[in-house]
C-alpha cells in the first residue's frame, strides 16, 4: 500500500516537473509508465555481432533488425566493421551490383514500400542505406525492443586477425595496432574504455572469436587489463570454437584465463558471451553465417543500454545456444539453477571450476596468493540431470560456473551434431572462515 502510494506521487511530481514529456518513451498518462518505473529484474534476449551492407552483410539493416525482432530478441548491436551505421551511403543496385543485393533489394522492397529509396542517375540504379538514427524509430519500443550502435573494430596484427566489439558507441573507434597480439587488444581496449570516460555513457568491449585464425591465446588474453568479456561462442562456421589437437577450444581458453588472472592479487574475472556474428540471411545452412544461433540472456531491471550494461558488468547475465534458464542464483552457499525445461528434452548440468591447492603459495616473495595445479584448472566438480541443479560451494574453488547441456539439437547449428546449451558467468565463492 505505502509502495503504491509513493509511486503516484512521484508520477505526480515528474507530471508537473516535465508535463508532456516521457520516460522511457512512454507518456505522462501511459499506464505502461507505473510498470516501467517500478519493473523487478527480468530477463532480456540479446544478440550483440551483427554484419549488414554497412560492411560485409548481406542485408539492408531494416530487414536484418526486422529478423531479430520478429524472433523474439529485446536489443540488438549492429557492429559492422570500422564502420557506424551513420552518415550517407548509397550502394549500387543496377544490372552490375553484388549478387548479395540483388538477391536483398527485392525483399527490401516488399517489406518496406516506399520507406525504401532509390535512384537511376548518370551513375546508374543505386538504393539508400539508411543510418541507426533514421530506421531505428521503425522499430523501436519501450519495454520490448531496442537497438544498439556498435561497431566491430576489425585490427590485426601481421596476419592474425584481432577483432573486438564495442557496444553503445557514439563515435567511430579507429583500430589501434600494435606491435604484438596482447598490444593490438590492449591498445583497443584502451581506446574503448577512453571514449567511455570521454563521453560518459556506458561502453561494453569483447574479444571477438579468439581461434578465428588461430589470432589469440589464452595466455595472450589473461594479459589484457579491462577486457572482461569474451565469445565462448560465436556462430561463424570458421571460428574454431572447438579448437583442434593443437589449440584450446574457446570454453577451454575460458577457464585457463580465469585460473590466470584469479592466482593474481588484481585479477580481473572473464564473461562468457553467445553471439551470432550474422552475415548472411538469405540461406540457412551449416556453412552460412546465419542468426539466430546463439544469444546472451540478460537479467537487468530496464531494457535500455545503461540497465543492460549494467547487468552484464555484474556478470547477471548468461550465454545460449537455445537452452533457458528461469533462475541464476547463489544462495546459502550454493549455486542453484533453474532449467525452463521442454516436454520430451532432457538436460546435463555440468559446474566447472578450478579448485585451489593450499590456502597461498609461499614459494615467492610478495604477498600470499592463491595456487592451482594445471591439470584441475576447468575440471567438472559436480554433474547434475535434474531442472534444478545446486552446487554447495566449498569456498576452496577459484571459481565456479555451469554448463548446461540438452538433449534437443540445435535447428541451425554451428556445427553438425550441436546440440542446445547454456553457459553461466564464473561465480567466487567466499573463502572458509
Amino acid at each position: 500500500m505505502h509502495r503504491a502510494v509513493s509511486w503516484r506521487l512521484l508520477l505526480a511530481a515528474l507530471t508537473a516537473v516535465l508535463g508532456a514529456a516521457t520516460i522511457g518513451g512512454l507518456r505522462p498518462d501511459d499506464p505502461a509508465r507505473d510498470a516501467t518505473l517500478a519493473a523487478e529484474p527480468r530477463w532480456w534476449r540479446g544478440n550483440l555481432h551483427t554484419h549488414s551492407f554497412w560492411s560485409d552483410g548481406d542485408d539492408f539493416p531494416e530487414m536484418i533488425v526486422a529478423w531479430y525482432k520478429d524472433h523474439g530478441y529485446h536489443f540488438l548491436g549492429l557492429s559492422d566493421h570500422n564502420v557506424l551505421s551513420d552518415g550517407e551511403k548509397w550502394i549500387d543496385a543496377g544490372p552490375q551490383a553484388k549478387a548479395a543485393v540483388a538477391t536483398a533489394l527485392p525483399k527490401y522492397r516488399k517489406r518496406f514500400g516506399p520507406w525504401v529509396e532509390e535512384t537511376a542517375g548518370q551513375d546508374g540504379a543505386r538504393v539508400r542505406l539508411k543510418p541507426l538514427g533514421e530506421f531505428r524509430s521503425l522499430f523501436e519500443e519501450p519495454g520490448k525492443f531496442m537497438l544498439v550502435q556498435s561497431e566491430e573494430i576489425t585490427d590485426k596484427f601481421e596476419k592474425l586477425p584481432v577483432h573486438l566489439n564495442a557496444t553503445n558507441l557514439r563515435d567511430l573507434i579507429k583500430p589501434q595496432g600494435g606491435g604484438n597480439v596482447v598490444e593490438v587488444m590492449q591498445n583497443n581496449v584502451n581506446a574503448v574504455i577512453a571514449e567511455r570516460q570521454r563521453t560518459g555513457r556506458p561502453i561494453l568491449v569483447h574479444l571477438n572469436h579468439p581461434n578465428y585464425g588461430w589470432a589469440v591465446t589464452a595466455e595472450e588474453l589473461a594479459q589484457v587489463k579491462g577486457e572482461r568479456f569474451f565469445e565462448v561462442f560465436n556462430g561463424h562456421p570458421g571460428v574454431r570454437n572447438y579448437g583442434d589437437e593443437t589449440h584450446a577450444s574457446t570454453e577451454r581458453m575460458w577457464d585457463m584465463v580465469l585460473a590466470a588472472r584469479l592466482t593474481q592479487a588484481d585479477g580481473e574475472v572473464l564473461y562468457g558471451l553467445a553471439t551470432d556474428d550474422s552475415h548472411n540471411y538469405h540461406e540457412f545452412g551449416l556453412k552460412k553465417v546465419n542468426p539466430g544461433r546463439g544469444w546472451v540472456m540478460v537479467r537487468a531491471r530496464h531494457l535500455t543500454p545503461e540497465s543492460i550494461i549494467t547487468a552484464m558488468e555484474r556478470g547477471e547475465f548468461y550465454a545460449s545456444t537455445g537452452v533457458r534458464l528461469s533462475d541464476v542464483d547463489i544462495e546459502g552457499g550454493r549455486l542453484c539453477l533453474a532449467i525452463d525445461g521442454e516436454a520430451g528434452v532432457t538436460y546435463r548440468t555440468e559446474f566447472i571450476g578450478t579448485v585451489v591447492v593450499n590456502e597461498a603459495d609461499k614459494r615467492s616473495d610478495g604477498p600470499a596468493r592463491p595456487s592451482v595445479k594445471p591439470e584441475d584448472i576447468g575440471r567438472v566438480l559436480a554433474v547434475s540431470n535434474d531442472l534444478t541443479p545446486e552446487y554447495n560451494l566449498t569456498g576452496r574453488e577459484l571459481y565456479v560456473r555451469a554448463r548446461v547441456t540438452s538433449s534437443k539439437p540445435h535447428p541451425n547449428p554451428y556445427a553438425e551434431g550441436d546440440r542446445e546449451m547454456a553457459w553461466t558467468q564464473p561465480i567466487r565463492p567466499e573463502p572458509p572462515k
